[in-house]
């Protein structure tokens, strides 16, 4: 969600009233949850003209959406059960659905990564693998910082060879969690791991961890190393990216985002933006960019890295294609 949709559903969330917005909080990710608590924090003032242009813009967004609501599990098991018998719809439908009670996992994805760096430390790196393939790249990434460097490319290793996990296990993967955890709530279906994932939560280490991490794998299975380098992504790649690509991305980056990420930037990169944009906005990016003082590289970083996870988000849309160390596609 760019700059502007926070600021909107932080204002629709307000307008709701408390009770209202905690019942459509629960249905975010602890991400979203943040995200939207601290655009709410720095709001104090809403104007009724502001106001009714975002709801305008919700009624808009939502009137052609269906609020046809069914028990889609129930109707998942009973179809099979017709098609496969019960036994075999049961298995099937357990993987499907993941309907374990995975509270102790759920729960840390509101955690602060260096609490749950604390909680996975001692823990065999097959089993701390598993756990952050279900986490959110983000999040995980910043349990791997908080790891020493050998346990964090161990760790990474397993993410690239993890395949998937049986209901079975992730039960008693969950069991582990529970030595330390309590809570309650249901876990959405996991990522199973891959090298993708593993890629995902590299390209996020920043400040030489990534190339630290990737080496600490190449060491051990260089194939594996080259695959995970070639799904990689990082902010100076974007030169790679064709013009079409590069404004899809503008559409949906917010501009103070792009600002602060282009102060860091070279100026090729900078260019390859600045071509891709109007004259009248090129020309307004060019003058913010050179009013703007001098910032924190941390700042610049988290803002390039707000860019690289909408780039991911399109190409998971199939709307651009990126590749890493192999080129584009």
């Amino acid at each position: 969600m760019d700059e502007q949709g926070l600021e909107d559903a932080a204002v629709l969330l307000m307008s709701l009233g408390e009770q209202e917005a905690g019942e459509v909080l629960r249905h975010l990710s602890p991400r979203e949850v943040q995200k939207i608590g601290e655009t709410i924090a720095r709001t104090h003032v809403v104007s009724r003209e502001r106001l009714g242009a975002v709801a305008e813009r919700f009624i808009a967004a939502t009137s052609g959406q269906g609020l046809y609501a069914a028990d889609t599990h129930q109707y998942v098991r009973t179809v099979l059960q017709h098609a496969l018998g019960e036994e075999k719809a049961g298995i099937l439908a357990d993987r499907i659905l993941q309907t374990s009670d995975l509270t102790g996992i759920e729960n840390l994805k509101w955690m602060d990564a260096v609490a749950v760096a604390e909680v996975l430390r001692n823990e065999h790196p097959q089993i701390v693998a598993a756990i952050l393939a279900h986490l959110e790249p983000e999040q995980a990434a910043a349990i791997l910082v908080q790891l020493g460097e050998d346990m964090r490319g161990d760790v990474l290793l397993r993410v690239a060879k993890l395949e998937g996990i049986h209901p079975a296990a992730l039960e008693d993967l969950n069991d582990v969690m529970f030595r330390v955890l309590a809570g309650g709530g249901k876990v959405r279906k996991p990522s199973p791991g891959g090298t993708k994932t593993a890629a995902g939560m590299i390209n996020l280490l920043g400040a030489g961890n990534d190339t630290s991490a990737l080496d600490a794998i190449r060491i051990q299975d260089p194939d594996l190393a080259q695959e995970i380098a070639d799904l990689m992504f990082v902010f100076d790649d974007v030169l790679k990216l064709d013009d079409r690509s590069v404004q899809l991305l503008l559409k949906e980056v917010a501009t103070e985002t792009l600002i602060v990420a282009l102060k860091g930037a070279a100026d090729p990169l900078r260019d390859k933006f600045l071509k891709n944009m109007s004259s009248r906005a090129a020309e307004a990016l060019r003058e913010d960019l050179e009013a703007r003082g001098p910032m924190r590289v941390s700042e610049v970083e988290a803002q390039q890295k707000e860019i690289l996870k909408t780039l991911r988000r399109l190409a998971e849309e199939g709307q651009v294609v990126l590749g890493g160390g192999a080129g584009m596609v």
